[in-house]
């Protein structure tokens, strides 16, 4: 666990074998794919006896064409909670070894799984992010994801889960991010742990969990209204709001349901909703997701996060591949190239749409630049956002590593040189953008008065709980007390 936030294969190898250990087991996810290889790669050259397995959702699937697989001795595919602790025991104890190179896991007993909440150091309790789960698995069958592999979802003793989250508030934790792939799939599970949740608002927690867009019963409802602004987040799954490219792809949503559920969550409730629509998908070209998109910000979610198509290995939706002629990058993190209805070069802007929305409307530093953007849009936000975009890739030779000074300045321009702003009325939105986190000082293109400067910085008496990100998204007048 210490080793995966280090960046350097060398470093991290050194580190390993320091212990002189027999066995190393690697975990390999989409995010670390080529450094593992990179450094399975140099733990085989260099410690040849060491015995290497693998584990992990990018190697448990297609394992034998990959060259991670071939250089590794061993890869377990699945839910490996017992079968590496099982490995080890046999190889060390009995000196036995697998004839197979890939072995298949047998699904792990969920009420048999020892929490591992205990190993949370204080320190991963200070400064990291926590995660916990209550449940594994999907009901779901949406073809881009691995979880509609799952037969079904199963799920950890609610009581005795509840108890190891107490043990972690005792230790301080107070913001808890779930990676149940359903949290609300089961009411009476979710009214229960959202209760346990509002019995100890006043600790100021902050929660994330991933919702099913349309399954918000009343139960819920009412639970959530409950909670103070922004200490929920919800991350809300929407894909595609193309009927008959959700059906390509086995997505199911009542969009009816959705549009109220979204409704409800911004006029009656104070939770952050952050929703996902992903560009690429079959069937769908750049008009379809233009509407999407603009029918998703309609309904006036915190956050829209846009994101390109990836091939996991495994996921069902290399069906398509043929007939809508799905070509991949084959290097991490194996996005979409391009596709029938969306050619490379259209590809590649939609990229830099999806990062520089991330970059300005998603980071909350600027709420007032982004409603400009919005008010200037007759028929479309996201083409008018989309033309701001074109802007910023002429000026920028690259979408990462641009300081907020260079971000803001962009704006400023694009408000006074493209939309026609007077100097004061571009000053006026940027300069409030840039003041409100609680930023002192402006840039020096924005320079005014000291009067007026004190007049924009409107602090914003964030709960010290909440991330930034999200603590930026909350307007003056819904701060948390």
């Amino acid at each position: 666990n210490e080793y995966t936030i280090q960046k350097n294969p060398m470093d991290i190898a050194e580190n390993l074998l320091s212990f002189k250990p027999k066995i190393i087991g690697i975990g390999v996810y989409i995010w670390n794919s080529q450094e593992s290889l990179e450094l399975v790669s140099l733990l085989k050259r260099i410690s040849p006896d060491t015995i290497i397995v693998l584990g992990g959702p990018e190697v448990s699937h297609e394992s034998a064409s990959q060259q991670i697989c071939q250089i590794a001795d061993f890869t377990l595919c699945g839910e490996a909670d017992f079968a590496f602790r099982d490995f080890c025991e046999k190889a060390l104890l009995e000196n036995v070894l697998p004839e197979k190179k890939i072995i298949a896991c047998p699904l792990p007993d969920i009420k048999s799984i020892v929490a591992p909440y205990a190993f949370y150091t204080d320190d991963d309790i200070k400064n990291r992010v926590v995660y916990v789960e209550v449940s594994r698995g999907c009901p779901y069958k949406c073809e881009y994801c691995l979880s509609s592999l799952d037969k079904a979802v199963r799920s950890f003793d609610t009581a005795e889960f509840l108890g190891h989250i107490q043990n972690l508030m005792d230790r301080g934790l107070r913001q808890f991010k779930f990676i149940d792939r359903t949290f609300n799939l089961s009411p009476t599970t979710c009214t229960q742990i959202l209760q346990f949740f509002l019995d100890r608002i006043e600790l100021g927690l902050f929660l994330h969990f991933e919702m099913v867009p349309d399954r918000l019963p009343a139960e819920i409802r009412e639970l959530i209204k409950k909670f103070p602004h922004g200490s929920l987040q919800f991350e809300i799954g929407i894909q595609t709001w193309n009927n008959d490219v959700a059906k390509n792809v086995s997505r199911r949503n009542d969009l009816v349901k959705v549009q109220d559920n979204f409704k409800f969550l911004r006029q009656e409730t104070g939770v952050h909703t952050h929703a996902d629509l992903i560009v690429g998908l079959p069937g769908e070209d750049v008009p379809s997701f233009a509407r999407g998109f603009d029918t998703l910000a309609g309904l006036e979610p915190d956050e829209i996060q846009v994101g390109i198509l990836k091939r996991l290995k495994g996921a069902p939706i290399a069906r398509h591949d043929f007939m809508f002629q799905m070509v991949y990058s084959d290097h991490p993190p194996f996005q979409i190239l391009r596709t029938k209805d969306i050619d490379f070069e259209t590809m590649q802007k939609m990229a830099r749409f999806a990062k520089y929305w991330d970059l300005y409307a998603n980071s909350g530093h600027f709420k007032g630049f982004t409603a400009k953007i919005k008010s200037h849009a007759q028929e479309s936000f996201f083409w008018e956002f989309f033309a701001f975009t074109e802007y910023l890739s002429k000026r920028f030779a690259q979408n990462f590593g641009i300081s907020l000074n260079s971000l803001t300045e962009a704006a400023f321009d694009y408000l006074r040189d493209v939309k026609s702003y007077s100097f004061e009325e571009a000053r006026d939105v940027l300069a409030a953008d840039y003041l409100a986190p609680g930023n002192r000082d402006l840039p020096r293109f924005l320079k005014y008065d000291l009067a007026a400067q004190a007049e924009l910085a409107t602090p914003n008496g964030h709960n010290r709980a909440l991330p930034k990100r999200q603590a930026r998204h909350l307007s003056t007048n819904t701060q948390p007390s």
